[in-house]
């Protein structure tokens, strides 16, 4: 017996792996929802906040002018919010000049919030009224968000001017990570609740696979003799599946029962006769047991009923054997070789005869869907009995028609009348009594065939003999 390991909790468990799978999934969703969730919100964020600050550079430049001798005049009064007057505040301005390459700068105007520092941006390059965004750090060393704009003036056609305004981004960014905070606390809080409905779903889901389960502890603890019960369409052919295989075990068993009841019944007879000669010989038998003169009487007739018993022995075990092995997938006996084997054999058992046994018509390839034993004995069975009728030969054949296999057994014999071919193929049945036999030969030929959904159909041979057609299913 093979050595099975036992499946782990985790492998073994549906439940186990469908909730597994379900939670992994989620929890992937929900960290993904939150970081895309979470950008978005800082990415609108950040626009608004350059937004803000963009109308704030507008109201700087709308309030811009320069005097009669070229410098650069802005009332800081005119400005509508008051951090730009408050120390380092967060919020600053600052106006520089550029030079013609438009590289040198230098601070002119700058708000008060800037105190006495100033604003500091890498070089750049502007074109007239193009606006950029920088990220800088401020005078107290706090992270800044920087909007710039250079412009020039018709007053002064060759000087230019760069205009800053910037913003401190520490509430913009609690903002953003107060909302991560809270979309983080509203996804676990969705993921529990999915995961609760998960496991619900998985719950009713398998509720068929609970009660199929109960269903076949019944069966097996004898209270059922089949599954029961309403099941979804995806579990019902599995149960109806099921029951046939339940109902086909109580027909095998139901079989084996009646089989052991006739092979009993069969072998009373053979056994009573048996004892009878024994008991006949021991009463005859002379003192000195050597000299018997009737000893050969009782031993041949115990030949002959041992011969009997054995054939309905063999009858019911090959009736057991096929119907065990009735409609199994992947049965496969090639013909051509397993009837070489029977010629053969039965050309040496009736040598003295000096029989025609050849196979004609017999396409290379030809199969029957079923046990080899079954094949070799309801062919054995014809043969022997064509054998023992022919006068000089004995002709097989075989041909395929669709699913079907048809075997022929012709001999050249006397025949059987059509009235009596019915009787033939009953148990038992023997035309010629003066010859050995137990008259199963045929029967056993017809029910074995029955079993695998075929038949043995007996007529008139071109010979003028019998010929025996067997009916089998073929083999792919």
């Amino acid at each position: 017996m093979a050595n099975s390991k036992p499946a782990s909790a985790t492998t073994g468990s549906l439940r186990l792996r469908l909730l597994g799978a379900t939670l992994v999934t989620l929890v992937m969703a929900l960290v993904g929802a939150h970081a895309w969730l979470g950008g978005l919100f800082r990415d609108h964020v950040m626009r608004q906040f350059d937004a803000a600050l963009v109308l704030q550079l507008d109201q700087l430049t709308a309030r811009l002018s320069v005097d009669a001798q070229g410098q650069a005049l802005l009332d800081p009064r005119s400005l509508s919010d008051p951090r730009l007057d408050k120390p380092y505040s967060g919020l600053y301005w600052q106006l520089d000049q550029m030079s013609v390459d438009g590289l040198t700068r230098k601070g002119v105007l700058r708000s008060r919030s800037l105190w006495d520092a100033e604003l500091r941006l890498q070089a750049d390059a502007l074109q007239d009224g193009a606006l950029h965004s920088h990220d800088s750090t401020g005078p107290q060393g706090e992270a800044l968000r920087v909007v710039e704009r250079s412009i020039s003036m018709a007053e002064q056609p060759g000087v230019r001017w760069r205009l800053m305004m910037a913003a401190d981004t520490r509430e913009a960014l609690q903002a953003a990570e107060n909302f991560n905070g809270l979309l983080a606390a509203s996804l676990v809080g969705l993921g529990l609740l999915l995961a609760l409905a998960a496991l619900a779903q998985v719950a009713v889901g398998l509720a068929p696979l609970r009660a199929m389960q109960r269903e076949l502890q019944q069966v097996r603890e004898g209270r059922k003799a089949r599954l029961g019960g309403q099941f979804p369409s995806e579990v019902q052919p599995l149960i109806d599946d099921f029951n046939g295989v339940l109902e086909r075990n109580a027909e095998v068993v139901a079989r084996a029962r009646t089989q052991a009841g006739n092979l009993a019944h069969a072998l009373k007879t053979p056994l009573a006769v048996l004892g009878n000669a024994a008991a006949q010989g021991a009463r005859d038998a002379p003192a000195d047991a050597l000299q018997a003169p009737a000893a050969g009487v009782p031993a041949q007739l115990v030949a002959e009923q041992v011969q009997v018993a054995q054939r309905h022995i063999q009858w019911h075990l090959a009736r057991a054997r096929a119907a065990a092995s009735q409609g199994l997938p992947g049965q496969r006996t090639p013909l051509e070789p397993l009837l070489a084997g029977l010629l053969r054999l039965m050309g040496k058992l009736y040598a003295e005869r000096a029989l025609s046994l050849v196979a004609t018509e017999v396409p290379p390839g030809c199969a029957f869907a079923g046990e080899e034993q079954d094949l070799q004995e309801m062919l054995g069975n014809l043969l022997d009995n064509a054998c023992r009728s022919a006068r000089s030969g004995v002709r097989v054949s075989a041909i395929r028609e669709g699913s079907q296999l048809h075997i022929v057994v012709d001999d050249d014999g006397p025949g059987i009348a059509p009235a009596h071919r019915a009787r033939v193929l009953q148990r038992g049945v023997r035309l010629d009594e003066s010859t050995a036999g137990s008259g199963l030969g045929l029967a056993i030929v017809v029910e074995l065939a029955a079993l695998y959904g075929g038949a043995l159909i007996l007529d008139t041979s071109d010979t003028g003999g019998l010929s025996a057609r067997l009916r089998l299913p073929a083999a792919a």
